[in-house]
């Protein structure tokens, strides 16, 4: 039982805030009608109901059909909200369904007024009732004019209905004025929500959207940086490359001069090239501490970021902690179902400490399942810094130390050397973090 509360508190934690706020909402909807059935529809009924057969018979029959109609609203109450949120086809046999229940309802209401088995202000509340189940799904289904259009038309029929049982003078007005009430109220209880949540859902696709397209900018923008780089100089080369040729096949001293200088101007796209990879890969910290926060407090879980302002901290200083708050934050929505996250950044004269500690940890340390502390230790351990973290009773604690001063590698390392060392000098430079395990660039890409 408590692994089953655990494992529900957890499917609660992986959703989405609108779809906490749909949840809700759908829990409240498929409650309405059984609280108006209650107050409204059986209780009064049922106290004031005269003792004799066919009152009786009429008033269980009424009781009944009322409680199907509560059912049924519950039973399509999804498909309903669904075809308003744009993800389903308009429910068009749940509402021929309700509708039948309705007037089968309004038909008992008027039986048992022509039979007199209840006084007639008894019968207010359970009139104004028997609407709202299809007022509910009506509501979701279809425009607010044809909603309104539908009820003007029951109501007529349902006020000639009374006018018939011999209901007269003012007492028809009441009748109509709490039909349209009846209308009205599950109108506004479930329109307002419904539409509520489509906004919502509209706000989070533009979201998506948007960060979509930052995506894609950014690509754009790497690729422009990269073409202005490489294109003009390929160019060079290649034209410079062609005259080499040609001076070498006529024998001219001249091709010397031209190769190296297609080597220099190739050495130089190596240094520009990783100038831009290394721009384009740079973490920045602050970033990372509010997407984190953002990400978590998402997920339910409550994050508070502590210390010295990231801004404060070197930009080399705030890479490489960058992708610790990036395992980090990944380790906590991953492993264990932690509830409050709390992150501390201090600073001495020659180190920074970046902390990291959460409850609801498993007995299991993170990296036996893989999370790639491992390789994230070994990032820190090429600029100098340590990696620690301890897992016991029910927390997990992560802790990062970094020097103040973290060694840059040369843009133009390489340069003077062979075209195999100036091979490999590139490799590691366009990485730009010292050629990270693969394993860690995994897990901080997920």
């Amino acid at each position: 039982m408590v692994r089953r509360i655990r494992g529900l508190q957890r499917g609660w934690h992986e959703r989405s805030k609108i779809e906490k706020v749909e949840f809700q909402s759908v829990v409240m909807w498929h409650a309405m009608p059984w609280l108006f059935f209650v107050s409204w529809g059986s209780v009064p009924l049922i106290a004031n109901l005269r003792h004799e057969p066919l009152p009786l018979i009429l008033g269980c029959a009424l009781i009944g059909v009322a409680a199907l109609q509560c059912v049924h609203v519950n039973r399509t109450l999804r498909r309903s909200l669904d075809h308003f949120l744009k993800r389903a086809d308009p429910p068009r046999r749940d509402l021929a369904v309700s509708l039948a229940l309705m007037v089968m309802t309004l038909g008992l209401v008027l039986a048992i007024q022509a039979v007199g088995g209840v006084k007639e202000e008894m019968l207010t509340l359970t009139t104004m009732f028997t609407v709202m189940p299809y007022g509910q799904s009506l509501a979701f289904s279809v425009p607010v004019r044809t909603f309104l259009i539908r009820f003007a038309v029951i109501d007529a029929a349902f006020v000639a209905g009374f006018a018939a049982v011999g209901i007269h003078d003012g007492r028809l007005i009441g009748t109509a004025l709490v039909i349209v009430l009846g209308a009205l109220l599950s109108l506004l209880t479930t329109r307002c929500g419904a539409w509520t949540l489509s906004v919502m859902w509209e706000a989070d696709r533009a979201r998506e959207v948007e960060a979509r397209l930052a995506v894609a900018e950014e690509r754009l923008r790497f690729g422009r940086d990269l073409h202005d780089v490489m294109g003009r100089n390929l160019a060079v080369i290649a034209l410079k490359s062609e005259l080499a040729v040609q001076l070498a096949r006529r024998g001219r001293p001249e091709a010397v001069d031209q190769m190296v200088e297609v080597q220099r101007i190739a050495r130089e796209s190596q240094r520009e090239v990783r100038e831009v990879v290394r721009g384009y890969r740079e973490v920045d910290l602050r970033v990372e501490l509010a997407g984190a926060q953002g990400v978590l407090e998402a997920a339910g879980i409550a994050c508070r970021v502590t210390g010295v302002p990231a801004s404060e901290l070197p930009v080399p200083v705030q890479s490489v902690l960058g992708w610790v708050v990036r395992e980090a934050a990944t380790n906590v929505l991953r492993h264990g179902d932690a509830d409050r996250c709390d992150i501390a950044l201090a600073v001495t004269e020659e180190r920074t400490t970046l902390t990291v500690e959460n409850d609801g940890a498993p007995d299991a340390p993170p990296e036996s399942k893989g999370s790639g502390l491992a390789g994230l230790r070994e990032r820190l351990a090429a600029v100098g810094g340590t990696l620690d973290f301890a897992s016991g009773g029910g927390k997990f604690r992560l802790s990062a130390e970094v020097p103040l001063r973290i060694a840059v590698p040369d843009a133009g390392a390489g340069a003077g050397a062979g075209a195999g060392a100036g091979a490999g000098a590139d490799t590691d430079a366009v990485s730009g973090d010292d050629a990270a395990p693969r394993s860690d660039r995994t897990e901080v890409a997920l």
